[in-house]
């Protein structure tokens, strides 16, 4: 005995050392319950007379230790504790079975002793089984919470990548937190203002300098590409002219067709602005003369740059893009327009910030542009310092050119040269998401294992490298592991007070109080097995008096009613077949698993019955010492004596009564989502009860059985560990502690259930919100149709995104008043209010696109007062040359009622603004090359020359009227709409058309009309 109790001391202490005994705790623990055995069967033969109830309590505690304690898997548990339980019976068995007959009847003894281990492995089992599926589901959710904060980061990364692609950092954050109040508010509605207007992110920055560039030439490359070569070309001359911004800090603010324009000073104010937008014009004409030299094909640069100041931000709902607005980006553009090609145009303005870092030289306003002339200022074209140097080593760099020129188409041969500059694909930065911590079964299995041995699972089947499965860097995933562990709840916690564990959120306590218990029916069940074990082990030991009977009959109809009410939700057809009076029992199962007052009420009945009759028995014993065996006639030799004393139940039903008290101490235990307080005071309540009733009223039972025991021996007694009622006592504390351990053990990770749980929904709300952000500004990006492109699983950007259509209605409609009703002064805070009525206009226009007639209108981007759309995007390629000519075009009316209702907006913009502006529309249908460019600031796009021509409807057009092309007229008129002539007119780019006008006064008169005149 004293071997194995120093062998238990060592290994417990070797045990402690967890970090680096983590692969031997299987067989550690093994030795643990071998110690522990050694020590009860030794406690059986010490001490005195050997008795078939001797040390069961011991042996019950080895049990449920196995189970609940030592960190063994359930095979191992269950084998351990049927083996502690086979062994007690065969020993005392066998031993007491070649005794002489001088105690009770053996056989019912071993029986009680069989049924309190059955009921020992069954509540152990009990308890681990649900403690691991709970530490597994907790485990498997903290992973879950991990992956969806993963998710949620990543979610976060691409909202700031398609926010900082769009808009300023500073503009960025005011306008998401917009749209997540418009999420959270509802989709697609705006929330209430103290206003009437929609919300301005348009400010006011002065000392910048402004750049306009045009590829001169490219119109007429660009109708010799291919779809794919001209999105290529694009994105690579862009994104070329990207990273030259970037190297001068300027910041590019939109492309227009094959314009490309930015500013420098913003969104920080720059010193060097000028400097750097005269260096930005030099080395874009500069890149665009080496692919001249290289290529050969005859395109140039055209660059105007002034210097001012700009209104700059984001107008309208829908299709945002950052853009500037003022007198001098008008200046800058015009600057632009009448530049020479090659060379970099500026304003006195701009040279005067110079402050001489470059020679310029006048610029010839004789073929100037008018608007220019009217300001009559002198303007300048810079000398490039590095021209002449280039000109000397330009032979060299026609080898390209010369050697595969005649071979090549010009655009092939500008490709393929591009290629060779590397641009960035748009949304790149999508392309690589995170891989989030798997969560299927394997992992959280072998994860599991890894941490600390404080449940009981099989740590012989740990991996023997965790790492090599798991991101070692994964300091989040170690972190969840690691508050797993059950030391955590004794530390620092910033969600649980270390003391009582009670959630440090008010609310959170509340709500965790507050939650549903589905399994409390399985707890009552597994209740009601120690107090049939109770039942079963009286009705063994006892002479079963009829007034125990009655009593027992009179608590099994209490607790077959509370398990019918706790399981009537599964009997609900029987239940509804039975009598209405009881169709509400089905209800008030619900209730007790939803009602925590009615739950803990429940709860507590159920364990004080269980108590109650544990000692019930003891009830029909005397109260008073009046002990026969006692007596000083009484000889040992008189061992035919009864064990029972008169008129009552037999003495050996005096341990047995012990141990059904400790069963008690074990169904408080059951309920694992009991409160640790109220497990406490109960345990407390149990403790005092027990311990006053073996020590005080009823010790003197324990002593008569004594000397029963040692019958005429009156100079003999027994060792402390035949004692019953100290035994007993020792017991009663043993278990108190090591319940009250496990109760807030189990507090701790019921808590921690819970936590992870709520974590768990909120990240997943907070990832859908990302996510469904995401996805509105990708969608404010592109087409919805092409989104899908560029995010998530069907991600595909091995290639640029383009496409060629064969018919597609283009708009462009424009509030030409609106340049005169511009004006920058103090009153109109420098022009700020002007764009306040402006974003209203543009906003009107966008709320049109969510109505369902709408749908198949597409909004492109706004230029100034101008708002371009097309109709005919969301077709897939090829599809047009399947369908004939009435059906592939029938989009064209939908583009006509659009183009009408944006009048009508406008009208009504005018009766509350008291203005009288009007609209000026083009349209065009044709075939368009679309595609997404630019990998700094992603845009989508549509050329060709459909577009080109409906733009010259809109700017050649007339105030109030929309113009067409013939081609367009006729298909109008195939769907039922009224054109009339305008006449030939002349186009720039084009030469003379024939135009008309559509008749918007009428709607569709049914049948075609015989004419267009």
């Amino acid at each position: 005995m004293l071997c194995g109790l120093g062998g238990f001391s060592l290994l417990l202490g070797l045990a402690s050392r967890e970090q680096r005994l983590q692969r031997w705790t299987r067989p550690l623990s093994g030795l643990v319950w071998a110690a522990l055995l050694a020590l009860g069967l030794g406690f059986l033969f010490t001490g005195g007379v050997v008795s078939a109830w001797d040390q069961v309590s011991f042996f019950l505690f080895v049990i449920f230790t196995v189970y609940a304690m030592l960190p063994l898997g359930m095979r191992d548990a269950a084998a351990a504790g049927l083996a502690s339980s086979l062994s007690h019976l065969l020993v005392l068995g066998l031993y007491l079975g070649l005794q002489p007959d001088s105690q009770p009847a053996l056989l019912p003894q071993l029986a009680a002793n069989a049924v309190l281990f059955l009921c020992g492995n069954v509540a152990g089992a009990y308890h681990k089984a649900l403690m691991e599926r709970a530490l597994r589901a907790t485990f498997r959710e903290a992973l879950s919470s991990l992956h969806s904060r993963r998710r949620l980061d990543t979610e976060k990364k691409h909202q700031e990548h398609l926010l900082l692609s769009i808009l300023p950092a500073y503009l960025a954050r005011e306008m998401k937190a917009e749209i997540m109040a418009r999420l959270q508010a509802g989709q697609g509605s705006r929330p209430e203002s103290t206003n009437n207007f929609h919300s301005l992110y348009v400010k006011r920055h002065q000392g910048v300098s402004v750049l306009y560039a045009d590829i001169v030439g490219f119109t007429r490359l660009a109708s010799e590409c291919s779809p794919k070569e001209l999105v290529l070309m694009l994105n690579e001359l862009f994104g070329k002219f990207d990273q030259i911004a970037k190297e001068h800090e300027c910041m590019r603010i939109k492309i227009l067709g094959d314009c490309y324009y930015c500013v420098s000073g913003l969104p920080l104010s720059l010193p060097d602005h000028a400097i750097n937008c005269v260096r930005m014009g030099l080395d874009m004409c500069r890149a665009i003369r080496k692919l001249r030299a290289a290529t050969g094909v005859d395109i140039n640069m055209r660059v105007g740059v002034h210097s001012g100041s700009v209104l700059c931000g984001v107008i309208g709902l829908q299709k945002w893009q950052y853009d500037v607005w003022s007198h001098d980006v008008t200046l800058a553009n015009h600057m632009e327009a009448s530049g020479v090609p090659g060379r970099v145009h500026i304003t006195g303005a701009t040279l005067a910030l110079l402050a001489g870092a470059y020679a310029v030289e006048d610029a010839a306003m004789e073929h100037g542009d008018p608007y220019l002339r009217e300001l009559g200022e002198p303007t300048y074209l810079v000398i490039d310092p590095r021209a002449e140097e280039e000109d000397e080593k330009g032979t060299a760099g026609r080898l390209l050119s010369s050697l595969e020129g005649p071979k090549m188409r010009p655009s092939l041969l500008m490709t393929r040269y591009l290629e060779s500059w590397g641009a960035a694909k748009p949304f790149a930065h999508l392309s690589h998401v995170e891989s989030p911590v798997s969560t299927s079964t394997p992992l959280p299995e072998k994860a599991l294992s890894s941490f600390s041995p404080q449940w009981s699972l099989d740590r012989s089947r740990t991996p023997r490298g965790l790492d090599d499965e798991l991101d070692t860097g994964d300091a989040k995933f170690f972190q969840v592991i690691e508050q797993l562990n059950s030391q955590k709840q004794w530390k620092q916690s910033e969600d649980f007070n270390p003391l009582t564990l009670y959630f440090r959120e008010k609310e959170m306590e509340k709500e965790y109080r507050l939650s549903a218990l589905p399994a409390f029916k399985y707890y009552a069940a597994c209740t009601f097995l120690v107090f049939f074990s109770n039942f079963i082990i009286q009705m063994l030991v006892t002479n079963r008096p009829p007034a125990l009977t009655i009593t027992y009959s009179i608590t099994f109809l209490l607790f077959f009613l509370l398990l019918f009410v706790c399981f009537s939700e599964h009997l609900t057809k029987c239940v509804l077949k039975g009598p209405k009076m009881l169709h509400w029992l089905p209800t008030l199962s619900v209730l007790v698993a939803t009602r925590p007052g009615l739950r803990v009420a429940l709860g507590t009945a159920t364990i004080l019955l269980v108590f109650s009759m544990a000692i019930t028995s003891l009830v029909f014993l005397p109260a008073a010492s009046n002990c026969p065996f006692r007596a000083p006639n009484v000889s040992f030799t008189a061992s035919n004596l009864s064990w029972e004393l008169p008129g009552s139940l037999p003495l050996i039903s005096v341990p047995y009564s012990v141990h059904c008290c400790v069963l008690g101490f074990l169904s408080c235990s059951l309920f694992l989502h009991m409160s640790f307080e109220l497990k406490l005071l109960l345990l407390l309540l149990w403790l005092a009860a027990c311990c006053s009733l073996f020590l005080h009223s009823h010790a003197w039972l324990s002593d008569c059985l004594i000397a029963r025991l040692y019958l005429g021996a009156l100079d003999s007694r027994p060792g402390v560990l035949k004692e019953p009622k100290l035994m007993g006592a020792i017991f009663f504390f043993i278990f108190f502690f090591t319940l009250l351990v496990l109760a807030r053990q189990n507090e701790y990770y019921c808590r921690l259930d819970f936590l992870w749980k709520k974590k768990l929904r909120q990240e997943q709300e907070e990832t859908e919100t990302m996510e469904n952000l995401t996805r509105l500004l990708l969608e404010n990006v592109l087409p919805a149709h092409v989104a899908p492109q560029f995010i998530g699983q069907n991600r595909r950007n091995e290639d640029l995104y383009h496409q060629s259509y064969e018919c597609v209605c283009v708009l462009f409609a424009s509030v030409p008043d609106f340049k005169e009703f511009y004006s920058e002064s103090s009153i109109n805070h420098e022009g700020l209010e002007c764009l306040r009525l402006l974003n209203e206009i543009i906003a009107d226009f966008d709320e049109l696109l969510s109505k369902p007639k709408f749908s198949g209108v597409e909004k492109i981007k706004t230029i100034c007062s101008t708002y371009m759309a097309a109709t005919g995007l969301n077709a897939t390629s090829g599809q047009d040359a399947q369908q004939d000519a009435e059906q592939s075009c029938s989009h064209l009316g939908t583009m006509v009622e659009f183009a009408v209702a944006l009048g009508s907006k406008l009208d009504v913009i005018n009766k509350h603004s008291f203005n009288n502006f009007r609209l000026r529309v083009g349209l065009n249908h044709g075939p368009v090359v679309a595609g997404v460019i630019g990998a700094q600031k992603p845009q989508y796009d549509i050329w060709g020359n459909t577009v080109n021509v409906a733009s010259r409807m809109e700017s050649t057009g007339v105030l109030g009227k929309i113009q067409v092309t013939e081609e367009t007229a006729r298909a109008l008129q195939s769907l039922g709409y009224t054109c009339y002539s305008r006449g030939i007119i002349k186009v720039k780019g084009k030469g003379q058309l024939c135009t008309y006008f559509l008749n918007t006064d009428l709607t569709r008169t049914g049948p075609p009309s015989a004419t267009l005149g």
